[in-house]
């Protein structure tokens, strides 16, 4: 098991290359989720993510003849964004072997830092074999993204920078994947803080940790928005700091971590991926569990589509009742469009899409049939401005 005097030691090597992000007391997310909640700001690293620690400090630690021969990695993105850019800095060739399905973004990111990118597998199992294959194959050194010493005590300079800034931390609350970052951090705050409580957080389509922490077959897979947590082999190193530091794997729901990058985008006025919501998700879906302790929080990566966060926060404002799609049955005659355009808008209401069809949806040629999204300010707006529509016409909501 690595040791806080190799956390120490972590953060020594790779200081000025990696960068000592903010961890900022967030009273909005504090405010929606009844905790104390103070937010690491990983996503303001160079590459969007914490990977770049325990990248750094693997790279720092590889011999002048490792570094000659290359190195390779496996990564659903961010371990490959960390791993190209160090290896671009010390002057190493790096390969990166990624998913097929890899979102695009992680993808030219990597490919932007100078690795040679390979797109394997449809899965990050998949990518892993073709790593070690092409590692086996041509010599080069594989940086693996968690199941390792010098990655596991880089990420622990994450914790060890969280509990210098905030000693009074009750408990830390870290997204899981193969387990590198929880494990480092780990060590890390229990050397630091004996009795801070280490919670880590899985989401349900990927919960190895979890199922193999409660005695049952791992059994995962599925789609999931925190793809940079969707691990099915976790680390063995890990696993064993886990099984003795860490108190407890929480599992959350996939409709809590979109939750979580909405409140983080609209309420901290940060952007998180899925999996660096997670930890906020845990405290979204068990709000009891963390009432009124003070909780650290890592925004572990920020790197999400453009269209994914897109979406990710319409579909929010849809189940908060801001964003309303209405059908309405209407005569078929002039002037009623502009009067229910009128309505929404003198109401408060803003229309952002109106669809209106005469032939086919309608059971009457009588009547058409009109589709209207609009935003309102809260639920109890919007439902007030749907009970005024549905005293002149027939309304239903989709």
């Amino acid at each position: 098991m690595i040791s806080l005097a190799d956390i120490r030691a972590a953060a020594a090597r790779i200081e000025g290359r990696v960068l000592r992000t903010p961890f900022l007391y967030s009273d909005s997310i504090s405010r929606a989720t009844g905790a104390k909640v103070w937010l690491k700001l990983e996503n303001l690293q160079a590459t969007g993510a914490y990977k770049e620690r325990g990248a750094a400090n693997r790279l720092a630690l590889l011999t002048p003849e490792e570094r000659s021969r290359g190195v390779v990695a496996m990564s659903a993105g961010n371990h490959a964004q960390a791993v190209a850019r160090h290896a671009q800095l010390l002057g190493i060739q790096a390969t990166i072997v990624m998913p097929r399905h890899t979102p695009v973004t992680k993808v030219t990111r990597t490919a932007s830092w100078g690795a040679n990118v390979v797109l394997h597998g449809e899965a990050l199992a998949d990518a892993a074999a073709h790593a070690h294959h092409l590692a086996e194959a041509k010599g080069m050194v594989f940086i693996h993204p968690f199941d390792d010493e010098g990655v596991m005590a880089g990420q622990g300079t994450m914790a060890l920078e969280m509990l210098t800034d905030k000693p009074d931390l009750d408990a830390l609350v870290i997204p899981v994947g193969g387990g590198g970052l929880i494990s480092g951090s780990a060590v890390a705050a229990a050397a630091l803080k004996p009795g801070i409580e280490v919670i880590g957080v899985e989401v349900a389509a990927y919960a190895a940790f979890a199922q193999i922490l409660a005695g049952q077959p791992v059994s995962v897979g599925g789609p999931t928005i925190a793809e940079g947590i969707a691990v099915r082999d976790i680390g063995v190193k890990p696993l064993a700091v886990v099984r003795a530091l860490v108190h407890d794997v929480i599992v959350v729901p996939e409709r809590a971590v979109e939750e979580a990058i909405a409140l983080l985008a609209e309420g901290a006025k940060t952007v998180a991926e899925g999996a660096g919501a997670a930890g906020v998700a845990a405290l979204l879906a068990f709000p009891d569990r963390f009432q009124g302790k003070t909780i650290g929080i890592p925004v572990c990566g920020g790197n999400i589509d453009a269209r994914i966060l897109a979406n990710v926060l319409l579909r929010n404002l849809l189940r908060d009742g801001r964003l309303l799609r209405l059908v309405l049955e209407i005569p078929d005659r002039p002037g009623v469009l502009a009067d229910i355009a009128g309505r929404i808008g003198n109401s408060g209401g803003n229309i952002i899409e109106v669809s209106h069809q005469r032939l086919f949806a309608s059971p009457s040629v009588q009547t058409a049939e009109l589709e209207v999204m609009f935003e309102a300010r809260d639920a109890a707006h919007g439902a007030e401005i749907v009970q005024m529509l549905q005293q002149t016409y027939t309304v239903r909501q989709m």
